[in-house]
């Protein structure tokens, strides 16, 4: 199986000499004890926390910075920078009580009111954040943000000490300490924001308070971190950790077996041929593949048009062709997650497809206006799902859909000013709570790139995320998932993705989880 593999990496490499050039080092076949070598898709988008939408930004930035609280392996959130946090009898406010012996990598302690500078630059209308919904639970957040309130004052965010911030919720929100373990709630100095500018996340000019440092950031090649000597908790186990920039899966399978890189995540295409090696690792994620339907642009104003669309997929055909342990699923919440339900979706169904198109006024697809669909180019796996869609549309609508392949920051960039008709995207759990999953599509989240808004779906999530009684969620969030992907089908979720890695036999400490949780801090590299 070994070799199998080798055979495969041989031929795919050969287009890939130039990028193992520009990796090695002086004897790259033997890695460094102390420097871990990883790679990332793509060129993060941005290091401003508050920004940051994706998770190579996500990876890069859980390890620069902490914040108030962290998961533990089993992830469940546990103190970080906050040693403890406590609610009022009636659930509205948390007061988190922050340690006294964390730094900022210039000397200076972190304090409660970064915390509340970073929250309300969070919530500030002026900053944009796509994330800013992600504190709406905070007393007078969402009318900050939507520019109902001008004081931000007003906002139920404070320091009440250097080591004391409160937290008025609007409603109790049992869930609210895995709300801060997310990188859009990290500390942030208003000094070097307000000196630097768009520049402040600049290597020369970034100052972070986690288990790493950012040391240097060479664009579209690779960023260094260093080991972070001020940090509060035990030093990281490495010195070291290089993230190369690499575009394509094969081209960064290449260089882990040539000993350039100590991990890996498997192209679909070699995943048969690893199974059975000790360096395999594999785990269903908390993670959803879908795509989504501008519900503006004609014909998908239509429910009908986005329903026969959604019924014309067989989704079970995906694990086959992705081979890298995927479950179909025509629901939203993924497997693994309170309110998980495989019984609602919009099933493949030809039949009723082409009855609902027909319905809509284009029987058999005719009079359908062009039909454009949009996807990132920088993982395999995404052209080979477009081709089956496509596919698939063509012989149960009867519908010739053309595909756009985009690099990430162009493609997250036209999904932010004019989403096209047709878009990919997926959503890993920043939390391990349903609620991120269906606040995702309310009409007040900065996430929702699908034009898309339903009062009763809004009001559905809300009573979710207040609901103590499991039963009852359960119920409510059923009932939301309903609206979302059979009555009114402004997405289509397609299948709950899985971690298929290969990580060096020397390489210690580094647990994978569901959440894809990248915590280098706990990293060791040991001879074997």
């Amino acid at each position: 199986m070994q070799t199998q593999g080798r055979k495969i990496i041989a031929i795919l490499g050969c287009l890939s000499l130039l990028v193992v050039a520009a990796c090695s080092g002086p004897d790259s076949s033997s890695p460094t004890l102390r420097e871990l070598r990883i790679p990332i898709s793509s060129e993060p988008p941005t290091l401003d926390w508050s920004l940051a939408t994706d998770n190579v930004s996500f990876d890069i930035l859980t390890n620069l910075m902490e914040g108030l609280a962290q998961y533990n392996e089993n992830l469940e959130p546990v103190p970080a920078v906050a040693r403890s946090w406590e609610f009022s009898p009636d659930g509205k406010t948390v007061t988190f009580y922050l340690r006294d012996d964390v730094y900022w990598t210039d000397g200076r302690p972190v304090v409660a009111g970064d915390f509340e500078y970073s929250w309300k630059r969070l919530l500030n209308p002026a900053t944009a954040a796509e994330y800013a919904y992600f504190l709406f639970d905070v007393e007078n957040a969402y009318e900050y943000n939507s520019g109902k309130i001008k004081d931000p004052e007003r906002v139920g965010v404070r320091a009440l000490s250097p080591t004391v911030l409160e937290v008025r919720l609007k409603n109790p929100v049992v869930y609210f300490p895995s709300i801060v373990t997310f990188m859009v709630t990290f500390p942030q100095r208003r000094d070097l924001i307000e000196r630097h500018g768009d520049r402040w996340t600049d290597p020369e000019n970034l100052v972070t308070n986690g288990p790493f440092i950012l040391k240097d950031w060479r664009h579209e090649y690779k960023l260094e971190l260093a080991a972070n000597e001020k940090f509060y908790g035990d030093r990281a186990g490495v010195d070291r950790v290089t993230a190369y920039i690499v575009r394509e899966k094969t081209t960064a399978l290449t260089l882990y077996e040539t000993g350039e890189l100590d991990m890996v995540e498997l192209p679909p295409v070699a995943i048969p041929h690893y199974r059975e090696s000790p360096e395999y690792v594999s785990l269903p994620l908390l993670r959803g593949y879908y795509y989504g339907f501008n519900t503006q642009k004609p014909p998908f104003d239509n429910e009908k048009v986005r329903r026969a669309f959604a019924h014309a997929i067989d989704r079970s055909r995906l694990p086959v062709i992705l081979q890298g342990g995927e479950i179909p699923t025509a629901s939203w919440i993924p497997k693994g997650m309170p309110g998980y339900n495989a019984n609602l979706g919009a099933k493949f169904d030809p039949a009723a497809a082409r009855r609902l198109l027909a319905d809509a006024g284009y029987p058999e697809g005719k009079g359908l206006p062009p039909i454009i669909a949009v996807f990132n180019s920088n993982e395999p796996i995404h052209r080979l799902v477009a081709e089956f869609i496509q596919a698939q549309w063509k012989e149960h609508l009867n519908v010739q859909a053309e595909f756009e392949s985009q690099e990430w920051k162009v493609f997250l960039s036209r999904l932010k000013m004019d989403p096209p008709q047709i878009f990919r995207l997926g959503w890993g759990a920043d939390f391990p709570d349903p609620d991120n999953f269906m606040n995702l599509f309310a009409s007040t989240s900065g996430n929702n790139h699908l034009k898309w808004a339903n009062p009763r779906y809004d009001e559905l999530v809300a009573q979710g995320a207040a609901e103590k009684n499991p039963v009852q969620r359960r119920k409510i969030y059923d009932q939301a998932q309903t609206l979302l992907t059979e009555t009114e089908a402004p997405i289509i979720p397609l299948f709950i993705t899985a971690q298929n890695q290969l990580v060096k036999p020397y390489v210690r400490g580094l647990k994978l989880n569901a959440m894809e949780l990248l915590y280098l801090k706990y990293a060791t590299l040991e001879k074997t």
